[in-house]
């Protein structure tokens, strides 16, 4: 399997798992210009991710002396490491249709600020304890700074006077919720993988990275036939309405789930490397994309007053000066 030593590559592999997790919602914006509901786009959302995973583990999870190829080690793997993988993918799955739900009803700029933050804080803290690596000062400084941002994008949004408030508190509501389930799949996924793989023989029993996220990706389609049908029935939407859409629309579904699976492909690969932690926080600089996409492009704050324009600012300041910190304690 292909494997990562350099620390420098896999600071880049952390980036762009940054520009793929902010930027995979946008393909949710382009749908619901069209009136194509949230419920629907995941279903091609949840094929992506799978799909890809299959396509990641077939190719780089299947060449090179290093570890163990796809098939040997699924056929190797322990029903412990197994049910912990699915069961990672089955947290995030949850976790992320909350999210779909909040970007829906109070925009990218602070579902993904507010949401993503809190699952940043959480599986940052939770991965350092499972796996120590990196200057703990730096990494919690980082945090905080993170945690700074994300406040003041919800002060700010509050303080917009062109929104929905009933719509922006129910989006903020389900960011809180979605960020504090999200901030556990990560920790659970990496604890199913072997400690060290990118130097040390993959322990009997345990995953290699490629086959863990392929039993991800399993929990993630599995668990939507349960959790994405309870939202259909809620919004009172059909399986024949799926199958009625456009191939446009199933492409924005299926694009965004792979370029979010991309994302985690890479970011799981270089925690080798970096560490769990360091990895993950880095990632999820996710936030401060989002909300360069819901300001700049989707106009999210068009018309806004210069006190929140203020508090944007300061928002943007933190996410950037905390990645920054993050960055550096990384080395």
């Amino acid at each position: 399997m292909f494997i990562v030593h350099d620390l420098g590559v896999a600071v880049l592999f952390c980036v762009v798992t940054m520009l793929g997790w902010g930027s995979w919602a946008n393909t949710q914006k382009l749908a619901g210009k069209d009136k194509w509901p949230f419920e629907l786009f995941y279903w091609d959302y949840a094929i992506g991710v799978f799909a890809f995973s299959l396509v990641f583990a077939f190719t780089l999870g299947s060449v090179g002396g290093a570890g163990a190829p796809f098939a040997a080690n699924m056929n190797g793997a322990s029903s412990a490491a197994t049910w912990t993988a699915i069961s990672s993918g089955v947290l995030f799955n949850i976790s992320n249709i909350l999210l779909v739900v909040a970007i829906d009803a109070a925009g990218m700029s602070v579902a993904f600020p507010v949401g993503v933050g809190l699952a940043l804080v959480i599986g940052t803290v939770k991965s350092y304890v499972l796996a120590p690596q990196g200057n703990a000062a730096l990494l919690f400084a980082g945090v905080a700074l993170i945690v700074f941002a994300m406040i003041m994008s919800g002060v700010a949004h509050r303080t917009h006077g062109q929104v929905n408030r009933k719509k922006t508190m129910k989006g903020l509501a389900f960011s809180v919720i979605a960020g504090c389930l999200m901030g556990f799949f990560y920790p659970q996924l990496i604890a199913a993988v072997s400690p060290d793989f990118n130097s040390r023989a993959i322990t009997p029993g345990m995953l290699t990275p490629y086959t863990a996220l392929v039993l991800f990706a399993v929990g993630v389609l599995a668990s939507n036939v349960v959790v994405n049908s309870i939202f259909m029935r809620a919004g009172r939407h059909f399986y024949s309405d799926y199958f009625r859409g456009s191939m446009r629309l199933h492409s924005l579904g299926f694009l965004g789930g792979c370029i979010w699976m991309l994302a985690l492909c890479l970011n799981v690969i270089a925690s080798g490397v970096a560490g769990p932690a360091i990895s993950y926080a880095l990632g999820q600089g996710a936030t401060l994309v989002a909300a360069i996409w819901g300001v700049l492009i989707w106009r999210e704050f068009a018309g806004a007053a210069r006190s929140t324009w203020t508090l944007v600012g300061l928002m943007f300041a933190g996410y950037v000066i905390g990645l920054v910190v993050i960055g550096v304690a990384s080395l």
